[in-house]
């Protein structure tokens, strides 16, 4: 299993338009292949700040996830809000743990 955390800066009035099509994608992703789980986070002192974090089987199947069309149709929603991208950074999941 990989993880992908992604941060993003949105421009300012656009973090409720952000979100409701970042919602639409994350409904969309559980339906993929390989798909394990994807949360949204809002830094506390920071509300035009995200960071997503994204688990998958494998990278490949997070690579297919992005030539779904659900997927273009919201990079473009979000690209159009977002204000700044600090980049992705991949990880092998070495211990998983849930309740």
């Amino acid at each position: 299993m990989v993880t992908v955390v992604t941060r993003v800066r949105i421009r300012d009035g656009q973090a409720e338009e952000w979100d409701a099509a970042f919602r639409e994608r994350a409904q969309a992703a559980r339906a993929q292949d390989g798909f394990v789980f994807v949360q949204l986070c809002r830094p506390q002192d920071a509300e035009d700040e995200r960071v997503v974090v994204g688990s998958w089987q494998t990278r490949e199947n997070w690579e297919q996830w992005h030539d779904d069309p659900a997927f273009r149709e919201t990079r473009e929603r979000l690209e159009h809000v977002d204000d700044e991208r600090a980049g992705s950074q991949w990880y092998d999941v070495v211990v998983e743990e849930r309740g």
